[in-house]
C-alpha cells in the first residue's frame, strides 16, 4: 500500500468514514453523483461565459446554492448542509409546528367566515 493511500484511510478511519469502491460509469451505483454532475452540467450550458473566472464563480454559486439552498426529495426535502450539520430534527421539527400553526389560523379563519354568513 501506497503512502498516500495509507494517508487517506487513516484519514477516513478518523472520521468513521467508509470508503466506498464502486464500478465507474455505472448508474445504478453512482446515480447520485451523476445527478450531481448532470443538474451542474445543464446550468453550465444554459450561460455564455466569457472568461474562465466567470465561469468558475458561476460553479461557485451553483454548488453554494446546491449544497445550502436547494432542497432534495431524497432528504425529506432538507438541503444537504441540514443533513451534515445534524439539523435535520431540528428543520423537522420547525415544519412541523409551522404546520399546526397554519393549520389552527385556517381553521380560525373558516369559523369566522362561517360565523359571519350565519
Amino acid at each position: 500500500m501506497s503512502d498516500n493511500q495509507k494517508d487517506l484511510n487513516d484519514y477516513l478511519n478518523r472520521r468513521h468514514i467508509e470508503h466506498t469502491h464502486t464500478a465507474p460509469y455505472h448508474p445504478m451505483t453512482l446515480g447520485k453523483i451523476e445527478r450531481y454532475h448532470l443538474s451542474k452540467k445543464n446550468v453550465v450550458n444554459l450561460q455564455n461565459y466569457y472568461s474562465p473566472e466567470y465561469l468558475e464563480r458561476e460553479i461557485v454559486q451553483f454548488v453554494d446554492h446546491y449544497n445550502n439552498q436547494r432542497c432534495h426529495k431524497s432528504l425529506d426535502n432538507l438541503t444537504l448542509m441540514d443533513v451534515y450539520t445534524g439539523r435535520a430534527k431540528e428543520v423537522l421539527a420547525k415544519r412541523v409546528e409551522i404546520k399546526k400553526g397554519t393549520l389552527q389560523a385556517r381553521r380560525l379563519q373558516n369559523l369566522q367566515a362561517l360565523a359571519v354568513e350565519i
